[in-house]
């Protein structure tokens, strides 16, 4: 079964058009969705197939949804629990999962990390824009410092210093205090 990563990747490259990778994808969030109906519904294939069978169509009509930010399963489980939950409705049926079920679909706790790139975005957002983009691309993106400086029209040296500015007013802002004030 491939692992978050390789699946993140396939899904990117999948949205970027590659069709190879699209359909490598499909074909392993098909085996993730049988096991996951099928543990539900006490292997009734046919209605699990069926489930399975949505589901794929909903991701490939929704796939523009999918945050790279977030994991791909936990977007695809959460595709899923809808169309099982719809299927409970249409049948009448209900259903109780057992608690060790949750380890199945659960997805480690980043919400520290979701804290920390909004108070990133904010500290940014209070940059000039200039100072915002070269440190997007230096620091976030990974651009090497040449090229963002032939993009600019900047010596390297400038981009250099623009970057180590703009950090130093950015830690100050997440600090609390305003730019050359005492620590």
């Amino acid at each position: 079964m491939l692992g978050e990563d390789k699946l993140r990747s396939l899904m990117l490259a999948g949205l970027g058009g590659d069709s190879g990778a699209y359909r490598t994808l499909l074909q392993a969030l098909r085996e993730r969705l049988r096991a996951y109906y099928g543990r539900r519904l006490d292997c009734q294939t046919a209605e699990a197939e069926d489930l399975v069978q949505e589901s794929l169509i909903a991701l490939h009509t929704r796939r523009a949804t999918y945050d790279p930010a977030q994991p791909v399963t936990a977007w695809v489980y959460g595709i899923a629990r809808y169309k099982l939950v719809d299927h409970y409705r249409r049948t009448g049926r209900r259903r109780h999962a057992p608690l060790e079920a949750a380890e199945d679909v659960a997805v480690a706790d980043e919400s520290e990390a979701v804290h920390a790139r909004y108070d990133l975005e904010q500290g940014l957002a209070d940059l000039p824009q200039r100072t915002r983009e070269l440190l997007r691309s230096v620091k976030l993106d990974g651009t090497p410092v040449a090229e963002v400086a032939a993009r600019a029209g900047m010596t390297e040296g400038a981009v250099k210093v623009a970057v180590h500015r703009g950090l130093a007013r950015l830690a100050a802002r997440l600090r609390g205090r305003a730019p050359g004030d005492e620590p």
